[in-house]
């Protein structure tokens, strides 16, 4: 699928960059220009994971790093993420800089004690005498029929905890300049992909460029309706706001892009103009990022809201293999529509 992006100067930090050079690449070759272009600038940076080397990593995400940088450099782990996520914040606190790839946010459960007691809270713990500058990235949420223990979005769970931020890009102009920002941050980054994403195509710069962490981007400006999301599912946004422009309803779509620190501001200014509030989440309704925005809107923005705030999730279910139910199960663009003309009333 190849994107557009009306708004590529929004939030854009330019390093030695020509806008005029364009070159269009895949979601899966943003995030290897990310990596490699920031491990040429930095020797302190490495990327460890399963098959991230020998293989080119499991989504060729990695593909050619191995050959330039050496295995010192990129290293291929066994299956046991608990340990290398453990060895990785180890060596952050010792002043590396190390990526970590999950094939899947999923496995990331097996690690996450040394995420979330660790990499989190470290600073803290240790009255900031160290820091932990490290990158955990992999794919989220689901990619088809993988089954329940494959399909699943933890961006809510990371985002909870306190000394974590929390990445979620949907295009590839996004995910190269945001991946280069978390890995130049001094504090852990959670970094989540999609399955479904990295074969996407865009164009993007052909010079570095960097992408700030916790500024969301005005994808598609309206007047009507804010339709609020983030990661691949903001794709059913726009296919139900070219539908819903065939009847006169103007939607604006904001892209979260980061979950935490989160861009209330960007949300709350473009309610003040619409009134009207849909959030598009593919994540268990129960304590989602989808909450936490409803209740910040309602307690900023409760006298501009003109219709009860809507939020689409995924089923309150485990994934169903079943394609039947698993179209059930995730949210679509009808989803959308349907929310959307509820809070216009119509």
């Amino acid at each position: 699928m190849l994107f557009t992006h009306k708004f590529l100067t929004f939030a854009y930090q330019k390093t030695n960059n020509n806008l005029d050079s364009m070159k269009t690449v895949q979601f899966r070759e943003a995030i290897c220009e990310a990596m490699s272009e920031e491990m040429r600038r930095d020797e302190s940076i490495y990327l460890m994971g399963e098959e991230v080397a020998e293989y080119n990593g499991a989504y060729k995400a990695s593909k050619g790093m191995l050959d330039e940088f050496g295995a010192k450099r990129v290293i291929d782990t066994p299956i046991a993420e608990l340990g290398f996520a453990g060895i990785a914040i180890g060596s952050a606190m010792n002043g590396n800089r190390p990526i970590v790839e999950y094939m899947t946010f999923n496995f990331s459960l097996v690690g996450i004690d040394q995420i979330i007691n660790n990499a989190a809270k470290i600073r803290q713990m240790s009255g900031g005498q160290f820091n932990c500058p490290i990158v955990f990235r992999g794919p989220t949420a689901s990619a088809g029929q993988l089954g329940a223990t494959h399909s699943q979005a933890f961006e809510n769970w990371f985002a909870n905890t306190p000394g974590l931020k929390v990445i979620v890009p949907s295009n590839p102009y996004d995910a190269k300049g945001l991946l280069k920002a978390a890995i130049r941050d001094d504090d852990p980054v959670i970094f989540m992909e999609s399955e479904q994403m990295y074969g996407d195509k865009m164009e993007i710069p052909e010079g570095e460029y960097i992408i700030p962490i916790g500024v969301a981007d005005i994808k598609r400006e309206g007047t009507d309706v804010t339709i609020v999301s983030f990661g691949k599912i903001i794709k059913e946004a726009y296919k139900a706001a070219d539908e819903l422009a065939k009847d006169n309803i103007s939607v604006e779509i904001i892209d979260l892009r980061t979950v935490r620190p989160m861009d209330h501001a960007a949300i709350l200014t473009s309610v003040k103009k619409t009134n009207r509030l849909v959030v598009l989440e593919e994540a268990w309704p129960f304590a989602s990022v989808a909450s936490e925005i409803t209740y910040r809107i309602q307690n900023e923005a409760f006298d501009y809201l003109d219709a009860p705030i809507k939020r689409i999730t995924t089923a309150d279910a485990p994934a169903p293999y079943s394609p039947v139910l698993f179209e059930k199960w995730l949210p679509n663009a009808q989803d959308v529509i349907k929310a959307v003309k509820e809070v216009m009333y119509i």
